[in-house]
């Protein structure tokens, strides 16, 4: 450690207090730097071929239901992605996307069941899910990537 003559531990520690808040300031709260704060969403979203893409590159972690509204397990589903997007919030974003008003983006993933889940993390996929499942399951699942 380098002493500085004529400085007490007293001014060391406002001066180091004064560039945190500096540094905090000049990034937005993030002293990484790498990425923006961003708010999540505590509901999970409803998106569409049109904005899918800005949505999975928003958020460092995300998770996408595709679904359709005749689909029964959809509907068993759609409470659990409700709770853990509350739940969650803060550390994954959800997403919805009815795969019967935006085919491009269903085809584009090869969605051929659902529900489907995919899980995103920097914008790119990392795993998914087909089928309905417990809350606790799928939850496990995308602590993973937490």
């Amino acid at each position: 450690m380098i002493r500085l003559v004529g400085i007490d531990d007293s001014e060391l520690e406002r001066i180091k207090a004064r560039k945190l808040k500096e540094l905090l300031t000049q990034s937005g709260g993030n002293i990484s730097g790498s990425r923006n704060v961003v708010n999540y969403p505590s509901q999970p979203v409803e998106l569409s071929d049109s904005d899918f893409d800005q949505f999975i590159n928003k958020y460092p972690l995300v998770v996408v239901d595709f679904w359709a509204e005749w689909c029964a397990p959809c509907r068993f589903m759609s409470p659990v992605i409700k709770e853990l997007a509350s739940e969650m919030a803060g550390k994954v974003a959800f997403g919805k996307i009815n795969v019967d008003y935006n085919p491009g983006t269903a085809a584009r993933f090869g969605i051929m069941s659902i529900p489907t889940f995919i899980i995103f993390k920097d914008g790119k996929p990392v795993d998914a899910v087909v089928g309905a499942m417990p809350k606790q399951r799928f939850k496990t699942l995308i602590l993973r990537y937490a």
